[in-house]
């Protein structure tokens, strides 16, 4: 459905919330709502520790392109909902996984075959306000991003500026 174009790659490079390394204090965070969606197997496994399972996680079996490692992946929850998405893209699979799994009423995983680096875009979109996104920032820490007005307003950005049918996109995230 969408594709990162190479011009665009330098536009992920700074975080789109506040970074954090430890979850307790991103937890404690102003901005840290509910319903949570992590982006990333790391990610999640910070949360979970923590005490706090997502309401939504994704993950991909991958840190830093590399695969993670057998202590994260088995403090992974299985998942509920598989989907191919592949790298540098948005599937109209993934999006609809990230809409069926914000609508149910227990946590739920969602495998991705492939990539899910991309999803907080969508994420932030289809997220209610108040809720919020936190995903990996390489070599960084975890990115808290509270889904708000301004925030929903620089991930629409960011996707309209993808390659692909941006419009449909929009439209299935914004019939939310």
């Amino acid at each position: 459905m969408l594709e990162l174009p190479d011009d665009l790659r330098g536009a992920f490079k700074d975080p789109l919330g506040s970074v954090f390394t430890d979850p307790n204090d991103l937890l404690a965070a102003d901005g840290a709502g509910r319903p949570l969606v992590a982006v990333g197997d790391v990610v999640t496994v910070h949360l979970l520790d923590a005490g706090h399972s997502p309401d939504v996680a994704l993950v991909d079996g991958k840190t830093e392109r590399e695969r993670v490692d057998e202590s994260i992946s088995r403090r992974l929850p299985d998942a509920d909902i598989e989907v191919a998405n592949p790298p540098a893209t948005l599937s109209r699979a993934l999006l609809d996984a990230l809409l069926d799994a914000l609508d149910r009423d227990e946590p739920t995983v969602i495998e991705v075959d492939g990539e899910e680096d991309l999803a907080a875009l969508p994420a932030i979109l289809a997220t209610p306000e108040g809720g919020c996104v936190v995903y990996g920032q390489p070599g960084e820490g975890m990115v808290l991003v509270p889904v708000t007005d301004e925030t929903r307003s620089l991930a629409r950005d960011l996707l309209t500026r993808m390659d692909g049918d941006v419009d449909a996109a929009l439209a299935l995230l914004d019939a939310r």
